[in-house]
């Protein structure tokens, strides 16, 4: 694969169906994770769910194709769950950085939106994933330790919470 361009760009409706087709097929094909779209109503509706108060949805671009996704939900109190963060399994790694871009977007819009804490939940078998979220500064927290408003699902076995306050 050569180097393309990616574009990280704001969601639009454009993009939901690609969204749809990316985040099912990690989750089901390469992870083996019982979920379905119906599990997921948030992706049938990404304007009105993330797209309020201090949330947000991006999409990683290739030529137009969505290869990458990650999402901001506002839970309120300058609390924020990241959620929705996947990336198609030939655009990970360093040598692109598509899930570091995507999360560095993250972390510009909470700073910009006065932001005092990232929560995310996730499951025992994305270990990359954990290790990722680790090299960027969360750390692990028990189910107990989330606040009330953060959004669980039933999936996510395993949590985080960025310790750096952002405002």
């Amino acid at each position: 694969m050569n180097s393309p361009n990616i574009d990280i760009k704001e969601y639009s409706s454009k993009y939901q169906s690609q969204v749809l087709d990316l985040i099912l097929q990690i989750q089901q094909q390469e992870y083996h994770i019982p979920i379905t779209r119906e599990d997921q109503p948030d992706l049938l509706e990404i304007e009105t769910f993330y797209q309020k108060g201090n949330g947000n949805f991006w999409v990683a671009a290739a030529n137009d194709e969505v290869v990458g996704t990650i999402a901001l939900l506002d839970i309120g109190e300058a609390n924020i769950a990241l959620r929705k963060m996947f990336v198609a399994e030939n655009y990970r790694g360093k040598t692109l950085q598509v899930s570091s871009r995507l999360l560095h977007q993250a972390f510009q819009w909470a700073r910009e939106n006065a932001v005092h804490d990232i929560y995310l939940g996730t499951t025992q078998q994305f270990v990359a994933a954990h290790r990722f979220y680790e090299r960027n500064g969360f750390v692990s927290v028990t189910r107990e330790e989330l606040p009330d408003a953060f959004p669980l699902m039933k999936v996510d076995t395993k949590f985080y919470h960025h310790t750096t306050p952002f405002a």
